[in-house]
């Protein structure tokens, strides 16, 4: 298990991977879920955070991370930094490397927050809507209801 001590943007500390957690169980702060939809509307942030959850739970090392997208090490270890401050990424020290992973059920949690109230609570109402939508089933609420 990995524990980073970071600073967060209001000056309090974070301990990574406990806050995750948190987060996980408790997703219905607006302010949390507004931090994180902060931190991924940079496009750079944006692309490492889909690389790594592209990659799954193996997650990539930052040198890989810096070929495959071409960023130069010193924009790539800002963007890497605000993302791991902001939860939506872990890093393990492995030997002279830092090997990075998206924290993928955090992303489903922002989802499931957003959506929770989808249709007044009735997600069965929600099922028109998804005929539209490109995203799998399995992510929508309500996915085991039928029309």
């Amino acid at each position: 298990m990995v524990f980073v001590l970071s600073p967060f943007k209001n000056g309090t500390l974070l301990i990574f991977p406990i806050l995750q957690r948190v987060l996980k169980s408790c997703m219905t702060d607006s302010k949390i879920a507004t931090q994180l939809f902060e931190s991924l509307a940079s496009p750079v942030q944006l692309d490492i955070f889909k690389l790594l959850v592209k990659q799954g739970p193996g997650g990539l090392v930052a040198g890989k991370i810096a070929s495959q997208l071409g960023l130069p090490a010193t924009n790539l270890s800002f963007h890497l930094k605000n993302l791991t401050q902001t939860g939506l990424l872990s890093v393990e020290q492995k030997g002279r490397y830092q090997r990075y992973r998206a924290d993928i059920p955090l992303i489903l949690e922002l989802i499931s927050f957003l959506a929770h109230e989808c249709c007044a609570g009735h997600p069965g109402l929600c099922l028109d809507f998804r005929a539209g939508s490109s995203c799998s089933p399995e992510v929508l609420p309500g996915h085991n209801l039928t029309k």
